[in-house]
Parts: structure tokens; sequence; C-alpha cells
């Protein structure tokens, strides 16, 4: 494993008129499954699709219409749980959330409040390399999506599409142990992370596959840590939920201009009141959507439709045994067998895409620092100039491999990699093939090297003088040799040859 430091989390401060105030953060996160059908019926999930052609009877609460689990739903969430080192519950249930809303058919969502697939869990929050921070996960239930209402296509009325009703959806809970915008929008960047490599989830923000509730709250220095000793959360501010955040960079924005409200609210004298709240972006501010509703508003009760769902150990156990390598091991074994820095390892690891493209690389390479050195700089530099990704990219893990062997045998300098690597980029083909067609190979016979330094020097005696007097201008020379070579010498062999013939 790394070498962490885990820190006991420095909340954010904020100055008031008459206190300065900590922040207190929970997150709800609705992670959709990646699953190709529904919770409860065979209806597809695909994204994009025409409006409500991707609904089926169940979906649309059709008169006699009842719920089937889809098993592999449960296993997404199951395979979910074990990724966070959560406890898995063989006995779970589902329950009835009662409330109307035209995208909701059925007029209740199927949920789980009373007893949860998965219990208690926890993500380690990178904040720095080498430091990082635990959030405890309190539990994950599945529970069905609502559809979506269309506001913006008639002046007049709206419309509602029921192709995401009933879409399967895993809800990650964490206790309010987050305590600044930055620790907020990393443990989204790490749970996503996970949900990607695990395969459970697409992560995608942008299209609604992941979404968070912020909840956020304010408290005095001090109040936070009593929390922590009695677990009672009187001792924390009256919190208010941030509902669909879908952007790191909004969920940090909407937590600092809602903190700043209710500290302006506290310190004139008033009381902050328990509602969802909106965050509008070009406003940059939260506005009341709903009063809060506790669970006694949502009139839970079992759901009649469907039996406590049962589960068997050895089940489970067959899931964590196919469990891929999760990020913070592959980072920790980059560590340890490739010798990259924790940064580089980071880097690296940030996708299992990049991951994986890496490792090709380095194996076919046989050097995995060189290999880190041009995936990062190289590649994913040019990549990320071009707004492409790492499943865009025109060069292979075997042709960069190719190229970095070509270093290490002395056949290409760095200089001529670079150019050749530009070749592979933009014209493809095989790098040890180019290099011999264009006669791209460095110039390592140092007979032919002696010659060109002494042409260099006979034809430059100031320079040569010069250069006596302050070695540090013999590069100079060096520059010229390779000028004149064509960029095809060796560098180590003229700078030796260089400093020899000036007797330096």
């Amino acid at each position: 494993m790394l070498d962490l430091t885990f820190e006991t989390p420095k909340p954010k401060v904020i100055a008031g008129a008459k206190h300065d105030w900590e922040l207190v953060i929970g997150m709800e996160v609705h992670a959709q499954v990646a699953s190709r059908s529904k919770l409860f019926s065979g209806a597809s999930t695909k994204f994009g699709a025409e409006p409500n052609s991707n609904v089926a009877f169940v979906d649309a609460a059709m008169p006699g219409m009842l719920p089937v689990i889809n098993e592999y739903c449960i296993e997404q969430a199951v395979r979910t749980g074990l990724g966070l080192k959560a406890a898995i519950n063989l006995t779970s249930a589902f329950d009835r959330k009662n409330y109307f809303y035209p995208d909701l058919p059925q007029g209740y969502q199927i949920s789980q409040l009373y007893h949860p697939l998965v219990g208690e869990g926890e993500i380690i929050v990178d904040m720095e390399p080498g430091i990082a921070r635990l959030v405890r996960v309190e539990r994950i239930h599945v529970e069905q999506d609502a559809g979506k209402s269309i506001h913006d296509m008639d002046p007049h009325m709206s419309f509602v599409d029921l192709n995401r009703t009933g879409v399967a959806l895993m809800e990650i809970v964490s206790r309010p142990d987050i305590r600044g915008p930055e620790e907020a929008a990393a443990y989204i960047a790490k749970l996503r992370q996970i949900l990607r490599y695990l395969g459970t989830c697409d992560g995608n923000m942008q299209n609604g596959s992941m979404r968070a509730d912020v909840n956020v709250s304010i408290c005095l220095p001090g109040a936070y840590e009593r929390y922590q000793e009695t677990q009672d959360f009187s001792h924390l501010g009256t919190r208010c939920e941030i509902k669909n955040m879908n952007s790191m960079r909004f969920i940090q924005a909407a937590i600092e201009v809602e903190a700043r409200r209710q500290i302006a609210i506290v310190e004139a004298g008033g009381k902050v009141d328990q509602e969802t709240r909106l965050y509008d972006p070009d406003k940059n501010e939260t506005r009341s959507m709903r009063s809060k509703e506790e669970a006694h508003d949502y009139r839970y009760f079992p759901c009649p439709d469907l039996l406590p769902l049962e589960i068997e150990q050895a089940w489970v156990d067959d899931i964590k045994a196919s469990l891929p390598e999760l990020p913070d091991e592959k980072k920790a074994r980059f560590v340890t067998d490739f010798g990259l820095s924790d940064y580089d390892a980071g880097v690296l690891t940030a996708e299992v895409v990049n991951a994986d493209f890496f490792e090709k690389v380095a194996a076919g390479a046989g050097d995995g620092k060189l290999a880190a050195n041009w995936v990062i700089n190289e590649l994913f530099g040019r990549l990320k100039k071009e707004d492409h990704s790492i499943e865009d990219s025109p060069v292979s893990p075997e042709q960069l491999a190719g190229i970095i062997r070509l270093i290490k045998s002395d056949a290409i300098s760095g200089k001529i990699a670079k150019d050749l690597f530009e070749i592979v980029y933009t014209e493809g083909g095989d790098p040890e093939k180019i290099v011999e067609e264009r006669g791209m190979k460095q110039v390592t016979d140092t007979g032919a090297i002696e010659t060109a330094v002494d042409e260099i020097i006979a034809a430059n005696p100031a320079q040569v003088e010069k250069a006596q007097q302050n070695p540090k201008l013999a590069g100079w020379f060096v520059g010229q040799v390779m000028k004149a070579t064509g960029g095809k010498a060796n560098p180590k062999a003229v700078n030796e040859i260089v400093m020899s013939k000036l007797g330096l």
C-alpha cells in the first residue's frame, strides 16, 4: 500500500461579521448502475434515445404490471459496496417512497430506507501527494430513477420523457465528514474513479448518470469535534440540501455561496430553515426549491410487490473474487514496481484506460520510468492540447514502446525521438522502420564526431579562447556540432569530445 498520512480534516473557515465559522458537508451521490436494462423491467437504458421510446409497461405504471428485480443491477451494487470496503447485507428490502411528481408515473418510487443492500464503508480521499482523508460511507441503497420534465419546448406546456424512469440508481450516502468545497470535489472525483474502475457506473456527470445532493451546514469551531465524540447531530447547524449537482466546479461554488448565505442569516439573529435548494450558476446563488422533507413525509412502507431480497454469502464472495485492481492498489504498485513518484502514479491511474495504456508501454519498453515520462509529458500533453482521450490516441502502446526502445539502445537521441514521435503521431508507421528509411539514426561513430568537432574548433579560434576562460561556453560548440550533424550525433559523445578537445 502507499505510505499515506491520514489528516484530521482541516475545515474550511469562513470569517463572518461576528465569528469564524466552519463547514460540515455530507453528500448523497446518485450513481446510475451500468446495466443495459432497467431495475425492474427489460427496457433499454441507452442514453439519448428518442423520448419515451425506452419505456416498458411497468415503467409507465400500467395497471397490473409488477416489478421483477434485475439481478445484474443488484450484482453491480454489491460490487460497488465491496469496492468501497463496505458491509454487504445478505437480507435487504425495498420500500415505497410516496410522492407525486409528473415524471413519476407510479406516484411512488421503489427505494430502500429501512434495510439497504450495502452498509458502512469508506473512501480514501487524496488531498495532495502522501496526504489523504477518510470519508465514511453510511450506506448504499438501490432505487429506481424518475423521468425527466422538459419545460423549454413550449411556452405554455411542459413535456415528460419517461426514458429514465425505472433506471437503476445506487444512492451512496456519506457521513458528514467533509469539511470544505475542495474536499467535496475531491471526494466526488475519487468516488467516480472507483466506480469507473469497477465498471458499475460510467460516471458521466454531464449526462446525469452521476449527480450529487450536497448537504451543507455551518457550525462554530469546536462543535464538529463534539459531534465526533458523541455522534449527536444537535452539535451541528441546520443543514440545507443543494439538489442535483452534476459538476465538480459548481459543487464547490454552491457550497461556498450557501455557507455564506447561512452565516449571514445566523449572524443577523435569524434561523436557517432546513430545506432543499437549487444552485443557479449564472447568478452564483442558491434558491429555495421546497421545504426539506423527513422520512415520515414520504409515508414509507414495505413495497408489497417485492419480497425481501435475500442473497447468499457465496455469491458475494464470487463477486469479491472478480473485483479488478482498484485505484489505490494500482497506484501503490506503480510506485513500487516502476519506481514512479506518487504524483506520476496518480496521473497514470486517474483513469483505468490510462493505466492500462501505460502498462502496455512499460512492458514493451522495458523501462517504467521512461515510459511514464513519455506517456505523461508527450502523449497526454498532445492529446490534451487536441482535446482527445486516450481511446482516440493515434499512437498505440506498441508504437510508443518502440520509440522508447530506440532511445534506450542509443539508436536515436531524445531530440530525434521527439521528431519521430511527431511522425508516428501524424502519419503512423513502425518507429524502427521510419528511423531506418529516413536516416534518423544518431551518429555514434566517435571518429565522425571528432572530425566535426575539429572543424568547428578550427573555424572559431576566438570562441575557443572564451570557452577555455569560461567552461560554461563549451555548450556553444556542442550546439554547433549537433547542428552540423543534423541533430544526429550522440549528445553525450559530443559533449565528452568537445570538453577533451578544449582541454576542459
